[in-house]
């Protein structure tokens, strides 16, 4: 396991009665080269009030969101307007950061870092190491792998590629990209699902340790929860990407 592996995520916080349901029709509609969600005929916003503009995919799948709400608002119930909303209110500062987000990680990425027992490196190898020698030869390097928890420095040639790579995504892309990276603590697997390698599989391998010790210890309820709520959340990542490249 890497030295400074992102911890699971502990789930949403207990929630809060949302607001009231303020409108009866919700729709995808033609909007200045675009489609919006209206509400109405309104156009809805997000929290930065931008207009929530996206491919025509896109659009309709949020406002299906809409549509399915109740009498009060849930937005732990709309993955998609959520995450379009952070992406379009986000500032010049975070854009340039979702690349940087793939530089960092990919300095420590969970995929290099092979644990000491000889039968979980082994798992390891076999699983991680197509997905490093695929990304890494795509960007013309290699990345270096380490046992245990001893850092180990890799190619800042290779590590610039990343960033260089992730800086010629559209936003989107890149912001899926950061998402996944963070999500899985490896921006190899984010970098091989925007690539066209399987997610599910992707998720799995960044889950590996996790599979190895419940095999010996078992898996409790918490711990469960935590990666339904993770597998949850890098699901949604993916499904916006997609429906975002129109």
């Amino acid at each position: 396991m890497r030295p400074d592996r992102t911890p699971d995520a502990k789930g949403p916080s207990p929630k809060r009665p949302g607001p009231k349901r303020f409108y009866e029709r919700a729709e995808a509609a033609p909007d200045g080269g675009a489609y919006a969600v209206k509400l109405d005929g309104r156009t809805a916003r997000s929290p930065g009030r931008r207009a929530l503009a996206a491919p025509r995919a896109l659009a309709e799948a949020m406002a299906a969101e809409w549509a399915g709400q109740g009498d009060t608002l849930d937005m732990h119930a709309m993955p998609l307007t959520r995450l379009h909303g952070r992406r379009l209110d986000a500032d010049e500062a975070a854009r340039a950061g979702w690349a940087q987000t793939a530089r960092a990680y990919a300095g420590t990425d969970l995929l290099c870092y092979r644990g000491d027992e000889p039968a979980l490196a082994a798992r390891q190898a076999e699983v991680w190491q197509p997905y490093l020698d695929r990304v890494g030869g795509r960007l013309g390097g290699r990345f270096a792998v380490t046992e245990g928890i001893v850092a180990v420095a890799q190619d800042e040639a290779l590590l610039d590629a990343v960033r260089s790579h992730a800086e010629s995504l559209a936003d989107p892309a890149r912001y899926a990209l950061a998402l996944l990276t963070e999500i899985t603590g490896s921006a190899v697997l984010a970098l091989a699902v925007l690539t066209g390698d399987d997610p599910g599989e992707a998720f799995a391998a960044s889950r590996l340790d996790e599979r190895y010790q419940e095999e010996r210890w078992g898996q409790d309820a918490e711990a469960r929860e935590r990666e339904a709520a993770l597998a949850r959340s890098f699901a949604d990542v993916v499904r916006y990407w997609r429906l975002s490249e129109g």
